[in-house]
């Protein structure tokens, strides 16, 4: 029964700790009696041997924190931490990777401890482990669930088998605001995209049977309301409504927990006045009351501890206090948990039944997971070697980075490409970059490794190819304005990127973000193009207007002169290992673009929050003709291109729309239909989407909501007709109290390629 490579020696009589049981050799039979047993037994059976001080442990979470290969720390903090996992205090690690790193640690969890309870490691997986998909915004412009799954499922395996078992994603915060740097890791401004995507990336990450070695548990990320941070500000307050709460923030969540999700985060905003990690109403009233959340939540980055900074707790012991009791299970780096919160039970103001939740619900993940059968299952360093950047996966993220491209503006049929006869002058900073495209929160994978859309291009022999990088960009890192400022006055190749478009036929222009500049802690207040671009894009401009503008950028971006006079625009993200071959097939016509915008693109930072789905107000127009309506006198209140759009190189005609009925009883199905003609010249994808306003509420409803798509695919001149089906599902919406209600009255719904489709009909809903 025990394999060789755990490497523990049993002698006549000798008791050992194994798998969290303390046996001996006559107890074998009692180990496989409890192994198929239902973990809820297993749990509560470990949990009775466990101490108090083992309890408290397994809420605590360290970094990595020394060369697990090298000699054991001997001083400082690590000397610490490296004392608290081989006495069992230590209930997960994070930044530990490597099947022989990850082994190692293992191995002092299990063999070195009394109760040899195993590790969780955790890691941010975002978009990818070594082979990287796009980040998680340019994949939700696929709007391909299926792609998306895959993508998480390829990063799943990776991370995996580099001894991972436990993610850091999905993050599946809602945002309107582009100013805050982590839309890029998330699914956009619109909750309905949003669940769908969230159970798609957890299904991928964890797969149909969590203890399947190349399953890992997935985490949703921040409870909550994170993506509604005052001003686009890092780790800064937030102040919304109840309905926003309810109907806009919390959907993606609920639809990850229903997808069996095991792990929430909580997040570093305030709600309410409350720092989200010491709500008792997010944590233990929503998600473990109202959703009956059997996982467990973990801080994000000393968030407990951040309790002290808020003005929330007076020192650690209280934040200890707040945080426990409000639901917070594993204290990510924060020191607190593992200070106080021994004294706090033995001094009677936290309940040991406290601490017994937590623990139960920490354990029960690593069962689950297969830990305690095999806690060495992800620690093989031959499937390491074998899994790890393999060919099937470069396919699949390549796959993906091609669906996440959208096609913003293609004037004179720019695009796609001729393949030959052409002279094409390559010209950015960004044009032959291999590390930017590779975007934020890609820790495990290696620097310089994307495909440049240079190396792409190359690859297509029939033109001649000029190459002029024009000015420098900042790479993202730079800590402080001067640092960028330094970085972005160098006009020395200007002129030549000039000379070069001034003899081309068309002129690719790859402009944009450095990865590094979206992200963590990368909020903007300005969303143009940084540095000199904008210049460099207006001389080029002014010798050549046969241009295509390639953006690669984490966020929407506000570039109102580019959408003016440039005539084809192409929305390319930061799409990870791939990235140049994508955009390369794309731009040849070698694969028709079909993405659709997740997020609205605003004219200019003064029009943020701008998103498809807001209220009417009550003044909505100038039906007066007058100055009174809501709107700005300096700027009109369209984006620049909204939720949803995206242009193929074919075109795509929608005729006979009609609901079937216009009057209908709550909990009717009500069925829609539209016949979809592709009277283009090219095979392509459509994403049909399907959008309702229910016209008077007891609370106000938003002017459209998107409530259902598809992606289909069209021969050239093909037809078809496209079925969509609503349900009190869709037609209903949250009270303020969080209550789900449907109310009879007047609907419309409206049906094509954007939110600013005009096909509309009605139909009435009565009680």
């Amino acid at each position: 029964m025990i394999k060789r490579h755990y490497k523990i020696l049993i002698a006549a009589g000798m008791t050992f700790s194994f798998f969290g049981f303390v046996m001996n050799k006559k107890s074998n039979a009692n180990m496989e009696v409890l192994k198929i047993t239902p973990i809820e037994q297993r749990v509560d059976s470990l949990l009775e041997k466990m101490t108090l001080d083992e309890k408290v442990g397994q809420m605590n979470l360290y970094n990595g924190f020394w060369d697990v290969t090298g000699p054991t720390p001997k001083e400082g903090s690590a000397k610490l931490k490296y004392e608290h996992l081989r006495k069992g205090w230590v209930g997960a690690m994070l930044s530990v990777r490597g099947a022989e790193n990850v082994k190692e640690v293992q191995r002092i969890a299990v063999e070195e401890t009394r109760l040899g309870i195993p590790l969780l490691i955790g890691f941010d997986v975002i978009h990818g482990y070594k082979t990287l998909s796009p980040i998680p915004l340019a994949e939700s412009a696929s709007w391909d669930l299926e792609a998306i799954e895959k993508s998480a499922r390829v990063a799943a395996t990776e991370a995996s088998a580099a001894g991972i078992n436990w993610t850091f994603a999905p993050m599946v915060d809602i945002s309107r605001d582009p100013r805050w740097g982590r839309v890029m890791e998330g699914g956009g401004e619109d909750p309905y995209l949003g669940s769908k995507i969230a159970r798609a990336r957890v299904q991928g990450f964890q797969g149909d049977d969590l203890s399947d070695k190349h399953s890992i548990a997935a985490c949703a990320k921040h409870f909550a309301a994170y993506g509604f941070s005052e001003a686009g500000k890092e780790y800064n307050s937030v102040d919304i409504g109840t309905s926003t709460l309810y109907n806009t923030v919390l959907p993606p969540f609920k639809a990850a927990a229903d997808s069996g999700v095991k792990t929430f985060m909580n997040s570093f905003n305030e709600l309410n006045g409350i720092p989200v990690t010491g709500s008792e109403f997010l944590q233990r009233d929503i998600l473990k009351g109202a959703w009956n959340f059997e996982g467990f939540v973990v801080s994000d980055w000393a968030s407990i501890n951040e309790l002290i900074f808020w003005g929330h707790a007076k020192d650690k012991r209280q934040a200890a206090i707040i945080a426990s009791k409000a639901g917070s299970d594993l204290d990510m780096e924060g020191y607190v948990y593992i200070r106080e919160l021994v004294q706090l039970v033995e001094d009677g103001i936290v309940a040991e039944s406290v601490i017994d939740d937590a623990v139960r619900r920490i354990l029960k993940v690593k069962f689950e997971l297969g830990l305690f059968d095999n806690p060495y299952i992800y620690c093989d360093s031959e499937t390491e070697k074998a899994v790890i950047g393999k060919a099937e996966h470069h396919e699949a993220v390549l796959d993906v980075a091609k669906k996440s491209i959208v096609l913003l503006k293609n004037e004179q049929n720019l695009l796609p490409l001729q393949k030959k006869g052409q002279k094409i002058a390559l010209i950015g900073p960004l044009a032959a970059d291999k590390n930017s495209p590779l975007g934020s929160w890609r820790i495990a994978s290696d620097d310089n490794t994307a495909v440049s859309v240079l190396e792409g291009m190359k690859k297509y022999t029939g033109n001649t190819l000029i190459h002029e990088k024009g000015v420098d960009l900042v790479d993202g890192h730079a800590a402080f304005i001067e640092e960028v400022v330094l970085n972005t006055t160098n006009r020395d190749g200007m002129k030549e990127a000039v000379a070069a478009a001034k003899t081309a036929d068309v002129v690719v222009m790859v402009l944009g973000e450095h990865g590094f500049q979206s992200g963590e802690a990368r909020s903007r207040t300005e969303l143009d193009l940084p540095g000199l671009q904008q210049e460099l894009l207006e001389a080029v401009y002014a010798v050549n207007k046969n241009i295509v503008l390639v953006l690669n950028n984490g966020r929407p971006l506000a570039i109102e002169w580019a959408a003016e006079h440039i005539p084809a625009i192409v929305e390319g993200w930061q799409l990870g290992t791939q990235s140049g071959n994508a955009i390369a097939q794309v731009l040849y016509g070698d694969y028709n673009p079909s993405g659709k915008l997740p997020m609205t693109f605003p004219r200019n930072v003064g029009q943020i929050p701008i998103y498809y789905n807001h209220k009417s107000t009550g003044r909505p127009t100038n039906d007066n003709d007058n100055v009174f309506w809501s709107h700005y006198i300096d700027k009109e209140n369209t984006p620049l291109w909204v939720f949803g759009h995206g242009l193929s190189y074919t075109t795509f005609e929608y005729k006979n729309f009609k609901v079937h009925g216009d009057k209908f009883s709550i909990g009717d199905n009500i069925k829609v239909t539209v016949d979809i003609t592709n009277t283009g010249n090219y095979d392509g994808k459509e994403v049909v989407q399907l959008y309702i306003r229910d016209l008077f509420g007891s609370i106000t409803r938003p002017v459209k909501e998107l409530k259902g798509f598809e992606l289909v695919h069209f021969k050239k001149g093909e037809t078809k007709t496209i079925e969509f089906m609503l349900t009190n599902k869709e037609l209903g919406f949250y009270n303020n109290q969080g209550k789900y209600m449907v109310e009879a009255g007047d609907f419309e719904v409206f049906v094509g390629g954007s939110s600013d489709t005009k096909l509309k009909d009605t139909f009435t809903l009565n009680y």
